[in-house]
C-alpha cells in the first residue's frame, strides 16, 4: 500500500498491543472498538422508536429487531474488515474513489446522520434529567453542552478507559433492563411469535404506521456513521500486517463485533418487550413519548421501574455522546481533509443538535419530543444508502483488498441488505410524498423543493453505485494531510551542539533546517521532530503505524537521509496526539538544547479553530526556540 494513502484515526490505530499468546488474553486485546459501536445501537433513538413499535404494535416488530441486528453484524464487520486491511476509514477510501464535489456532498449527508442521531442523545439527556430530578427540559438541553468536557476528559485518558467508561454505561443500561424484565413479566409465547415476520408490506394504514417505525427501528439500529466509525476504531489495535496476522485480526474482531451487538440486540428487545408488557398489553397503544412511557411504569408498577428507566436513559445518552464525536471527526477529515480542534468539533455538533431540540420544546413543548426523536431516526435510515454502497464496492474490490476481499456469498447478501434497506425507504418517501400530494392538493412546495431534493439525492445514490463499476482502480491516493516531502539539495550551516527542528510537510520546512543548521553546522545532532494530529492521535496520544504514520515516517525519513547525505548528523523522531505535549516529551528525552519551529501562521479566530502550538512549547520547554515565520 502507498505511502502517499493516509488514514484518519492513524495513531489510535496501533495504541493497544495484541502481541500476546493465543487464548483469552489475545481476545481480550481485540475486545472494544465494537463496544464503543454498540452504544450507537441502543441510544435514546433506540428506545423511541423501540417504544413506540411496542406500545402500537406488542412483539409484532422483534423480528425487524433482530434483521436489523443481523444487518447491523454484517455491514459492522464489513466495515472492520476494510479498516484492518487498507488501514483506512470508509470516509477516506470515499475520497481517494469519488470526486470531490461527490464527497462534499457525502460529507453534508454523514453530518446531518450525526447531528441526527446527537439529536436524539440531546433530547434523551434532557428527559432523563427531567424524569429524575424534574429539570427543565431546556435546562437540561442547555447542559448537554457541558458533556463536551466529560468527552475531551475521557479522550485524553487513553483507548482502554475510554473503553471501560462506555462499558460501564452499557452495564447499566442492561442491569436496569433485566430488573425491569423481572417486574413488567413480559409474555413469553408471545415474544416468540414476534420473531415472525407479519403484515408490513401491506398497504393499510396500519402497515404504513408499521413501516414508518420499522424504518425508525432500521435507521436506530444500523447507523451509517457506526461504518464509517468501526472502520477506524479497528485500527487502534497493533496489528500484525502479515496475511496471518490480518487473518487473526479480522477473526478477534468479528467475535468482538458479535458480542457486543448481540448484547445491544438484547437491551433494543428489552425495551420494545418492555413497551409491549407494560403498554400494548395494558390498552396504551400510543406511547411515542419517553415522558409518558417513564410515568405509564409509575402508574402500572410502582416507583422502581420508572426510576431504573430513567437511569438508564442517562447512561445512554451520555455514552452514546462519545461515539458522535469521534464519527464527526473521522468524517471530517476523510471526506473533507479538514481538522479542527476536537473540543470545537463537539461543539459544533451538539450546537446543530441543540437547536431544534429548543425549537421543538418552544413551538410542540414535551409533546413533540418523542416524534422529533423518530423523526430522526427516519433521517438516518434515509442516510445508510450512502454509506453502505461504498462499503460493499470497496470490500469486494480484490485489487485493493487481495485475499481478503469478500467472497460470492457475502456480497450477494450484502447487496441484499442494501437492497432491502432502499426499497424499505423509498417505498416510505414515496407513500409520504403521495400523502402530502393529496393532503396538499396547491402544494407548491412540495412540486419545487420536495421532489427535485429527492430526485437529486436519489441520482447522487445512483452515481456512488455506478462509478466504480465503470471507473474500477481508477482511485487516486488521498491527499495526506501534512503535505509531501522535498529534496533538500543544498545547506549552508553555522554551528551549535544538539538542535530539535519541528516539521509539517509544508514548504516552510526547509526555512526551518536552514536556520537550524545556521546555529550547529556539521558538529550538531538533529533532531527532526514531526506530531501525528489526526482524531485518533488527539484522542489517545500513543503510537501507532496507520497509512498516515507511515506516509509522515517515510517522509521524515527522507529528509533525514538528505541531511546525513549533505554530512549532517541527523535522525527522525515522531510523536502522537497534541502536538505541543509531543515536541516537550521529545525535546527532555533527547536532550535538546535549541528548538527550530515553523510558525503556522493563524491568527485570532484561526487559531481558536485550529489550535495554536508554538506559544504552548514555550511553556513546556526550558531551553530556547527559534520561531520561522512563514514566507
Amino acid at each position: 500500500m502507498s505511502s502517499e494513502q493516509t488514514n484518519s484515526l492513524s495513531n489510535v490505530h496501533s495504541s493497544v498491543e495484541t502481541e500476546t499468546k493465543f487464548g483469552w488474553r489475545k481476545l481480550l486485546a481485540f475486545l472494544g472498538p465494537a463496544y464503543l459501536v454498540s452504544v450507537g445501537y441502543m441510544d435514546p433513538g433506540n428506545w423511541a422508536t423501540d417504544i413506540a413499535g411496542g406500545s402500537a404494535f406488542g412483539y409484532q416488530l422483534i423480528w425487524v429487531l433482530f434483521v436489523s441486528n443481523l444487518i447491523a453484524l454484517l455491514l459492522q464487520s464489513l466495515s472492520a474488515r476494510l479498516g484492518i486491511v487498507r488501514g483506512l476509514d470508509l470516509a477516506q477510501v470515499s475520497k481517494n474513489t469519488y470526486p470531490r464535489s461527490v464527497n462534499f456532498a457525502l460529507y453534508i449527508l454523514a453530518q446531518i446522520a450525526v447531528i441526527a442521531c446527537d439529536l436524539a442523545e440531546v433530547i434523551g439527556m434532557a428527559i432523563g434529567l427531567n424524569l429524575l430530578f424534574h429539570l427543565p427540559l431546556i435546562w437540561g438541553v442547555a447542559l448537554t453542552l457541558t458533556d463536551t468536557i466529560l468527552m475531551l476528559f475521557l479522550m485524553n485518558r487513553g483507548m482502554r478507559k475510554l473503553e471501560l467508561f462506555i462499558i460501564s454505561m452499557i452495564s447499566v443500561i442492561g442491569f436496569a433492563y433485566l430488573l425491569e424484565m423481572f417486574i413488567v413479566k413480559p409474555d413469553i409465547v408471545g415474544i416468540a411469535k414476534g420473531f415472525v415476520p407479519n403484515n408490513l408490506f401491506k398497504g393499510d394504514k396500519v402497515s404504513h404506521e408499521m413501516l414508518y417505525i420499522a424504518i425508525g427501528i432500521i435507521g436506530a439500529t444500523v447507523m451509517p456513521h457506526n461504518l464509517y466509525l468501526h472502520s477506524s476504531l479497528v485500527q487502534t489495535r497493533k496489528i500484525n500486517r502479515s496475511e496471518e496476522g490480518l487473518r487473526s485480526a479480522i477473526r478477534f474482531n468479528l467475535f468482538d463485533t458479535t458480542i457486543a451487538l448481540n448484547l445491544a440486540f438484547f437491551v433494543n428487545a428489552a425495551i420494545l418487550i418492555l413497551a409491549a408488557g407494560a403498554f400494548f398489553k395494558n390498552g396504551y397503544f400510543k406511547v411515542a413519548e419517553i415522558q409518558d412511557a417513564y410515568k405509564l411504569l409509575e402508574h402500572i408498577f410502582g416507583s422502581l421501574a420508572p426510576v431504573l428507566f430513567a437511569v438508564a436513559l442517562i447512561a445512554s445518552g451520555q455514552s452514546s455522546t462519545i461515539t458522535g464525536t469521534l464519527a464527526g471527526q473521522i468524517i471530517m477529515e476523510g471526506h473533507i481533509n479538514l481538522r479542527i480542534e476536537p473540543w470545537l468539533r463537539r461543539l459544533l455538533t451538539r450546537l446543530m443538535a441543540i437547536v431544534p431540540a429548543v425549537f421543538a420544546i418552544i413551538y410542540w413543548g414535551e409533546n413533540g419530543l418523542g416524534e422529533l426523536i423518530i423523526l430522526s431516526q427516519v433521517v438516518l435510515s434515509l442516510q445508510l444508502g450512502f454509506a453502505i454502497i461504498p462499503l460493499i464496492h470497496f470490500v469486494s474490490d480484490r485489487k485493493r483488498m487481495g485475499k481478503f476481499a469478500i467472497g460470492i456469498w457475502i456480497r450477494v447478501l450484502s447487496w441484499m441488505c442494501a437492497l432491502l434497506i432502499l426499497g424499505l425507504n423509498a417505498k416510505y418517501i414515496i407513500d409520504q410524498i403521495v400523502k402530502w400530494i393529496i393532503q396538499y392538493p396547491n402544494g407548491i412546495w412540495i412540486y419545487t423543493l420536495v421532489i427535485p431534493v429527492v430526485v437529486a439525492v436519489a441520482l447522487l445514490l445512483v452515481y456512488i453505485f455506478v462509478r466504480p463499476l465503470f471507473f474500477k482502480h481508477r482511485d487516486q491516493p488521498a491527499r495526506v494531510p501534512h503535505g509531501l516531502a522535498t529534496m533538500i539539495t543544498d545547506l549552508t550551516a553555522v554551528s551549535y551542539k544538539n538542535i530539535g527542528i519541528t516539521i509539517d510537510f509544508s514548504k516552510n520546512d526547509e526555512d526551518c533546517i536552514r536556520h537550524a543548521i545556521m546555529q550547529g553546522d556539521k558538529q550538531a545532532h538533529y533532531t527532526l521532530i514531526h506530531v501525528v494530529e489526526t482524531a485518533a492521535a488527539q484522542y489517545y496520544g500513543t503510537e501507532v503505524m496507520d497509512h498516515e504514520t507511515q506516509s509522515d515516517v517515510d517522509n521524515l525519513q527522507q529528509y533525514v537521509q538528505s541531511m546525513v547525505n549533505l554530512g549532517y548528523q541527523a535522525k527522525g523522531r515522531i510523536g502522537f496526539g497534541n502536538p505541543a505535549k509531543s515536541i516537550a516529551g521529545i525535546v527532555k528525552e533527547e536532550g535538546i538544547d535549541f528548538l527550530v519551529m515553523g510558525s503556522h501562521g493563524h491568527k485570532a479566530f484561526k487559531d481558536l479553530v485550529f489550535g495554536t502550538t508554538v506559544n504552548s512549547v514555550r511553556h513546556r520547554v526550558n531551553i530556547p526556540v527559534l520561531v520561522i515565520k512563514p514566507q
